[in-house]
This record gives C-alpha cells, sequence and structure tokens, in this order.
C-alpha cells in the first residue's frame, strides 16, 4: 500500500485468470484506477485484480458513491470501472450507474457473484432476498447498462467480459459484469491484443452521402442559419467535426444547458446558453430569428427546453443524433454523428447572418448579475460568490455543478479557454457530485484542478467521501452553499420536506482529517472572507479544500425562478382525457 492508501500490485508469473483477464482488459482501455467496496463476493476477484500493478483500487465509503466516483471518473478519462459485491452492495450501486447510462458514459459495473454450486444444490444464500433464484440482481442491471454477462463457466469468460466491454465503448453507455466468487481465480486464456476486439461503429456511406446532401441543399438555402451544439457531442466524439462544421458556415453558435463547454467560449461564434427565457444575454432572440436550427447531438427534454418552451419548432430543424440525422419529413439511418458533421462541413457555403445579427444587438454585453463590486464587508450573497468563482477559473479548472441552482451559477459563468464544464442534467441526482468530484479528480490530468459548486442538501447525501479526497490527496475546490434547504425543489414545489438539520460544514474537514489528512475547511460569510478563502485555497498543497458559503435561502439566480415555475407547469400538466 502507498503512503496515500493506494492499494499497489504486482503481476505474478502465474498463469491468467478470470479476475487477471478482466484486469488486463481494465488496462488496455485505459483505466487506471478502479473503484470498489470489498464484500465476501468479490473479495477473491479484488486480489486478482489488486495483481496488475498498473491499475490501483480506490476504496469508496459505500457502493452509491463507488458508482458516482467511476462516472466521474469516465468524464475525465472515457471510461471508468466500479466492483461491489452482490446484491446489498450491487443494489446500492445502480443509482450510480443508471445515471451513467443517461448521461452517456462508460462505466464497466463489476458484481461479484454467488458460489456456482448454490443454484444447483437449491442452496439459499446470504445477502440475497431469500428466493432460489438468482438471476435477479441481472435481469435488474439489463435495464440500466447496453450489455450484461454473467460469468458462470470459465470457458466462456473471455468472450463474455470483451462483448460487454467492447459493446460500452462502442455505445458510451455502461456495461455489466457478474463474476460467480468461486471463478474469480480460475485460469483463462490469455488476453489477445485489445486493438483486434475493438469495434467502432461504422457509417452506412449511403445513407451519409445521402444526408449530407439534403442537409448542404437546406443550409445553402437558408437565410438565417444557427447551429445548437447538445450534448452526445463529446460522448461520441464529435466535438471537433461539430467546430469544423461551425467554421465552415461562420454562422452563430448557441449550446445547450448540459453541453456548455463543448464549443470554446471563446471563439468569436459563441453566443451562449441556449434555454429558451433562461437563455445567455440576447441568445434567445437570435436563436428564435433563425430560419433553420441544425441540432446537433440534443437531448431534448423537460430539463433542457425549461418544461418544453425551448423546443425548437420540427419545421426549421435539422436533428443529428448518433445513428440518426432527422429532417421534417424523413431521417436517414446509420449515420454516425461525427461522420455527418465532418462530411457537412465540406458542402456547406459560409452564411455570417445570425451572428452578425447577434453583435448588432450587443449580444457580447455581459449581465450584470455576474460581476463582483461588493465591500469586503458586505454579506455574502449569491451573485458575489458567482462573480468571485468566475474570477478564479483558468484554462487548467473544470468546474463542476450539482443539481440545484448550482446549475444555474455555473452555465452562466464564462470559461476561459482551456477550462471544461460538468453537469448532470439528464439524470439530475442530488448527491452525484461530491463522489463524481472525486472520480474525476482521480482521473484528471495532473495539472489540472476541479471546483465543485454544490448545495448543501445534495452534499449531504454523500459527503462521505470528501475523506477520501483527503485520503488519496485530489486537487478539488468545493464551494458549498449553505442556503439552509433545498432551493431547487422550493422553486418547483414548496414544502416543509425541503428543509433539512444545518451542519458546521467547514468544520467536516478537520473531523475527516483525523490525525494525518490535509483537507481544509473554510467559512465565508462575507465578500472580503470569500476572497480570502479562494486565495488560502490557491496556495494550500497536499489535500482538498471546503469553502462554505453562507448564504440566504431565498437569495437564488432568477433563472432558477423562471425555469422552476415552468418545470412545475410541466409537472402539473392535467391528464389528457379519452
Amino acid at each position: 500500500m502507498s503512503s496515500s492508501g493506494v492499494v499497489l500490485g504486482t503481476r505474478s508469473s502465474q498463469k491468467f485468470t478470470i479476475g487477471n483477464y478482466l484486469g488486463t482488459r481494465f488496462e488496455q482501455i485505459g483505466i487506471k484506477h478502479c473503484f470498489m467496496v470489498p464484500g465476501d463476493y468479490n473479495l477473491v476477484l479484488l486480489d486478482q485484480l489488486m495483481q496488475n500493478k498498473n491499475i490501483l483500487q480506490i476504496g469508496c465509503c459505500n457502493e452509491l458513491n463507488a458508482a458516482y466516483a467511476a462516472e466521474g471518473y469516465a468524464r475525465a478519462k472515457g471510461c471508468g470501472a466500479v466492483v461491489t459485491t452482490f446484491n446489498v452492495g450491487a443494489f446500492s450501486a445502480l443509482n450510480g450507474v443508471a445515471g451513467a447510462y443517461a448521461e452517456n458514459l462508460p462505466v464497466i459495473f463489476v458484481s461479484g457473484g454467488y458460489n456456482t454450486n448454490d443454484e444447483a444444490a437449491n442452496h439459499l444464500i446470504h445477502h440475497t432476498i431469500g428466493t432460489h433464484d438468482f438471476s435477479y440482481q441481472y435481469e435488474i442491471f439489463r435495464q440500466v447498462t447496453c450489455a450484461a454477462v454473467r460469468i458462470l463457466n470459465v470457458e466462456n469468460a473471455p468472450l463474455l467480459i470483451d462483448h460487454a466491454i467492447v459493446t460500452a465503448l462502442r455505445e458510451r453507455k455502461p456495461a455489466y459484469i457478474e463474476i460467480a466468487c468461486n471463478l474469480a481465480a480460475a485460469p483463462c486464456n490469455k488476453p489477445a491484443p485489445f486493438e483486434y476486439v475493438l469495434i467502432e461503429k461504422v457509417t452506412n456511406r449511403h445513407s451519409l452521402n445521402a444526408a449530407v446532401k439534403s442537409a448542404a441543399a437546406i443550409l445553402n438555402n437558408a437565410s438565417k442559419p444557427l447551429l445548437l451544439a447538445g450534448s452526445h457531442l463529446r460522448p461520441f466524439r464529435a466535438m471537433d467535426a461539430f467546430r469544423q462544421l461551425a467554421e465552415s458556415l461562420g454562422c452563430a453558435v448557441a449550446v445547450m444547458p448540459d453541453a456548455k463547454g463543448f464549443f470554446p467560449e471563446d471563439h468569436t461564434q459563441f453566443i451562449g446558453i441556449y434555454l429558451g427565457g433562461e437563455s445567455s444575454a440576447n441568445c434567445e432572440p437570435i436563436v428564435d430569428w433563425a430560419d433553420l436550427i441544425l441540432a446537433a447531438g440534443p437531448q431534448f427534454t423537460d430539463y433542457t427546453t425549461a418544461g418544453w418552451t425551448a423546443l425548437p419548432s420540427r419545421e426549421k430543424s435539422i436533428v443529428v443524433q448518433p445513428g440518426l440525422v432527422h429532417f421534417s419529413d424523413l431521417a436517414y439511418t446509420g449515420v454516425e454523428l461525427a461522420d455527418f458533421l465532418s462530411a457537412l462541413a465540406k458542402r456547406v457555403h459560409a452564411n455570417d447572418r445570425t451572428l452578425m445579427e447577434y453583435r448588432q444587438i450587443g449580444g457580447e454585453e455581459r449581465a450584470a448579475d455576474q460581476t463582483s463590486n461588493a465591500d469586503s464587508d458586505t454579506p455574502l450573497s449569491r451573485a458575489e460568490m458567482v462573480g468571485q468563482i468566475e474570477k478564479d477559473l483558468d484554462g487548467n479548472t473544470t468546474l463542476l455543478v450539482e443539481t440545484g441552482d448550482a446549475w444555474f451559477n455555473g452555465m452562466y459563468m464564462r470559461l476561459p479557454k482551456g477550462a471544461r464544464f460538468e453537469i448532470e442534467m439528464q439524470w439530475g441526482a442530488i448527491g452525484w457530485s461530491v463522489p463524481a468530484s472525486f472520480g474525476y479528480a482521480v482521473g484528471m490530468e495532473g495539472d489540472r484542478r476541479i471546483v465543485s459548486i454544490i448545495g448543501d442538501g445534495s452534499f449531504q447525501l454523500t459527503a462521505q467521501e470528501v475523506a477520501n479526497m483527503i485520503r488519496y490527496k485530489t486537487n478539488n475546490v468545493i464551494f458549498l452553499v449553505n442556503n439552509h434547504g433545498y432551493v431547487i425543489e422550493s422553486e418547483i414545489h414548496e414544502g416543509p420536506y425541503n428543509y433539512f438539520k444545518n451542519w458546521d460544514y467547514a468544520g467536516l474537514a478537520h473531523i475527516f482529517n483525523a490525525e494525518d489528512g490535509k483537507g481544509l475547511g473554510l467559512k465565508a460569510t462575507t465578500a472580503g472572507e470569500l476572497a480570502v478563502a479562494i486565495r488560502k485555497a490557491r496556495e494550500h498543497r497536499g489535500g482538498p479544500i471546503l469553502i462554505e458559503c453562507q448564504i440566504a435561502h431565498d437569495d437564488c439566480t432568477p433563472q432558477l425562478l423562471k425555469w422552476g415555475k415552468k418545470v412545475a407547469a410541466a409537472n402539473g400538466r392535467p391528464p389528457v382525457q379519452v
């Protein structure tokens, strides 16, 4: 074990086992850290994985946190892995695996399984619901993974493991692998080189050519074209192709809130976040004014369209998804996102009319809400907090925001060149951000830091993982927004259930440090205290920093107020009368 508590291992000279095989595949796809919680059904498997010295096992406080951490790791590295025990561990992790599915992140979920002799012997075993059918965990995880396999015999283990991993990488979704506890150390074949195994999706060239021809004709005949970036651009490796198309067209480029950062915000064509009436300043009028919108990889939901109020009309849209190009009257299948955008970029004519109109109406002006002008003794406000955080961002920063008003606090910050943005807007699970920040920090480049904005209610769900940030000395900064309640829920639907016991959040760092940690907890109640805390955070080394920002409960973004009302209206629609 290293001084930081990371489990190290050395690969033995023995023949490959099923566990060794899995570990080698992890290494070959770029996984260097495996998040886990030990349990009796996975202990031998953990021993086998530990023999690979190039993979470090990261112990988490619970299985839900481990799954969220693997999801955050996948955001930084492209793929993540988590190992739990059967039933009691796996079902705890289920929410995090489902979130990875919703967010298009390949997480390899591995569960230890029961001894293969027990089913044939008609045994009842522990950590189950007390039935003789042990397949229900597999059946449940099939619903939230793109591939699910059970290793119940030695012979087909390599085939099943490869199928699960390859499918996860190709589909950009989680995969499920269950390995019986008495087979983890069983000998199996040595893994072949991975490049022989990996199969990428292939575009149908006939469909591609036809779709590109149709799209080019429509775009080139449009008077006011505009591009809209969606969240599928990153998982399906289409960000560069989208930028290529944008620069060929020269038009205005807006991004959906869950695609922030997928198009450079310092780019001359960038006009901001599109979220209907809650869009960046002067973005909505340009989107509405455009006579053609090409939406690349969008995820149109009630959240991303503010209760369906920001859904581009089908008649003036081309919607490009992984494997599908959708026009108003027809669709082409078998066309991959990046291939289509790259090919289309070579067929379009430049048309900057939407960009010129955006500039004409003063689109580059910043909203006054994002400025920081308070005196040092002024009680801390949300706007002041946001302004100071934004000034502290640099090109080596990843900004991660939790579900709630943190979404809106982060969306409208201007990212400097090289900065990244992470949001979980499709799954929208509160509590995701603490372990996801930890996982991201483990997987990110050495010169990068992650800054997270987390509400107090969300933090209370998964706060334990700050202890592992301290244990593994990660480069995290957490801005803990202490506004005494679930503000986003209050804006959607008020009730006494939106309030909870307050904590001394800054004091938790001292508690988690125990005798050897170097986490730093700070509290800011004024503008001046926050400025001092941010400076100390920049100077601190050897552990995470938690800055508790105390603001009034009703001090939230105006965008949240408007968005919450629209989402509530969408939720409250009466049933259709038949």
